[in-house]
């Protein structure tokens, strides 16, 4: 049976549209605008992102070859790529962050019974960067090297979902240890890095807020061991060390003992050594929390293959983060959709079901069950399985 409605308009309807206006207003996004609205350039962007369109110009043909369709979906004002083009450039990219932070807490809610692979009493986040090269020619904004452009999408993930909650764009040149300054810290958390995170004075103050952090050593790390825990060898644990830092710039930055777990992955016949400031848990968890670290590159994996961050409609700074920042909001909007809905099957696979049938006229959920019939989802298969949560 027909819903009357199409799936696009369904997917919308759990967008908070009180919440985006608030969004609109704290910015003057409607400031002297009189027929393209900030919801008409959202739902262009958004589109783009759910059907894999990729210039201004196929935007505005596809759009418009459902004009019967698109006011009862919400477009107000003619779709135009110069129009278009005008709004990504001209309206303020922070309505749409802080629209992302609305849909971020409501992602949170509904995942927070989500149990995560490690058993941990606290909270399990991880942090890490991405890079997304740009052509020097076009962005030259973008500082990163003399021949190339880039920007790094900074990312904190809850690993129940997972679900990213905290994003910070900068030029491809921001180390990733100078995002720690600003990285939201809860108390009693614990937060898994690489090791190119390691930074002493920096890892102090997350210590001192009272959360905990597992980082990867690097490999000419300078220590003290002062004891030694038991451990088991068929565990993969080689040590457990009680240590505090010898060199007088790491001395300073971090004062206090420390916790060395040397570890060594069977699967790859390596050995880790990671760095935490928790001495409760067990040594092996402390490897496990740090392999949980790996959802947040699936995470940088899954939306460079299936949203559209790699290439851009616009050149500036705001048309670059008004459309990473529309990406991450229809990321956390398939992702809650398929939670409210009890959509069984991997996020890769719902998306492409939806990509097809955007303007189709049947309820998601009867999709869903449709496509899954004729094509069962694999979860065997690493590309489907990557968010099949």
């Amino acid at each position: 049976m027909q819903s009357g409605k199409t799936v696009f308009k369904q997917l919308l309807q759990f967008l908070p549209r009180y919440e985006f206006n608030l969004c609109v207003s704290r910015y003057r996004g409607e400031h002297r605008v009189k027929k393209f609205s900030t919801y008409d350039q959202f739902l262009c962007l958004g589109y783009a992102q759910m059907a894999g369109r990729e210039s201004l110009r196929d935007i505005e043909t596809c759009l418009n070859s459902h004009q019967e369709k698109l006011y009862h979906i919400g477009f107000r004002g003619d779709v135009s790529r110069t129009t278009l083009a005008d709004a990504n450039e001209r309206r303020d990219w922070r309505i749409f962050q802080d629209f992302g932070h609305v849909l971020i807490r409501m992602a949170q809610k509904e995942y927070q019974s989500d149990s995560i692979a490690v058993e941990l009493a606290q909270p399990l986040y991880a942090f890490d960067s991405t890079t997304i090269d740009l052509c020097l020619s076009l962005f030259p904004w973008a500082d990163f090297r003399k021949t190339k452009a880039a920007v790094k999408m900074h990312t904190l993930i809850d690993l129940r979902g997972p679900i990213p909650t905290w994003v910070a764009i900068t030029t491809g040149k921001v180390h990733d240890v100078r995002m720690l300054d600003h990285l939201p810290v809860e108390k009693d958390t614990f937060y898994a890095m690489d090791r190119g995170y390691v930074d002493f004075a920096r890892l102090h103050a997350i210590h001192q807020q009272g959360a905990f952090f597992v980082v990867r050593a690097k490999d000419n790390l300078k220590c003290k061991r002062l004891y030694s825990n038991p451990k088991d060898k068929e565990t993969g644990v080689r040590a457990d060390q009680i240590i505090t830092l010898v060199t007088q710039k790491s001395k300073k930055g971090y004062p206090e003992k420390l916790r060395r777990v040397s570890f060594v992955d069977k699967e790859r016949n390596k050995r880790l050594v990671f760095l935490t400031n928790n001495f409760e848990i067990p040594a092996e968890t402390v490897a496990a929390v740090y392999k949980q670290r790996w959802q947040v590159e699936l995470f940088f994996k899954w939306i460079k293959q299936h949203l559209r961050i790699k290439s851009f409609i616009g050149t500036s700074v705001n048309a670059v983060k008004s459309q990473i920042w529309v990406a991450l909001c229809i990321y956390l909007l398939v992702a809650i959709t398929k939670k409210k809905l009890g959509i069984p099957c991997s996020l890769y696979t719902f998306l492409q079901i939806l990509e097809v049938n955007l303007f189709e006229k049947k309820p998601i959920s009867s999709l869903v069950a449709e496509a899954l019939k004729r094509n069962p989802d694999n979860p065997n298969s690493n590309q489907l399985n990557l968010f099949n949560y």
